[in-house]
């Protein structure tokens, strides 16, 4: 497995990970119907190909030549030192092997000046809550809106320092 930046034929691949991992991880938290209206609104092809043009942004994929297995996406602020991490998701068929935490490393490589790295965490996602605290993130507050403005999706902050 490595890790790569993303291209715009990897963008349907994606939309499909992106999709089968909400569902295994969100289904039971939010229901069948609004999974598939986020990840319409969210995962749609546009927003992927947006992601790629997005200056001081790292869209990667985790890939074995054969499938794409994980992807991550992050961008700065503007001054650089606060990196967000917007996505990083793995196949649930490939958790646990050490593919988040490739993708991860991977991000905080790509952004040497930043200080600071926050992501938004859904609170009953607990997999999730254990991957970002193995990884060295401490809760920083929280948000009613998770990911988007207005989304009405409640979610920990963490941080992690960098450097």
């Amino acid at each position: 497995m490595f890790v790569r930046t993303a291209s715009e034929r990897d963008l349907e691949t994606i939309k499909a990970l992106l999709a089968e991992t909400w569902h295994a991880t969100y289904d039971a938290i939010y229901g069948v119907e609004r999974v598939d209206a986020i990840t319409a609104e969210w995962h749609s092809l546009a927003s992927l190909k947006a992601r790629l043009a997005r200056p001081s942004s790292e869209f990667l994929v985790a890939d074995d030549g054969k499938k794409i297995a994980g992807m991550a996406f992050a961008a700065a602020t503007g001054d650089g030192k606060v990196l967000v991490l917007h996505q990083l998701y793995v196949r649930p068929g490939n958790q646990r092997a050490g593919i988040g935490r490739m993708l991860l490393d991977e991000v905080e490589q790509s952004f040497p000046e930043a200080r600071t790295m926050r992501v938004e965490v859904e609170e009953a996602n607990a997999q999730a809550l254990a991957f970002y605290a193995a990884s060295g993130f401490i809760r920083a507050g929280e948000t009613a809106n998770c990911g988007a403005e207005q989304s009405g999706i409640p979610a920990l902050i963490f941080e992690k320092k960098l450097g």
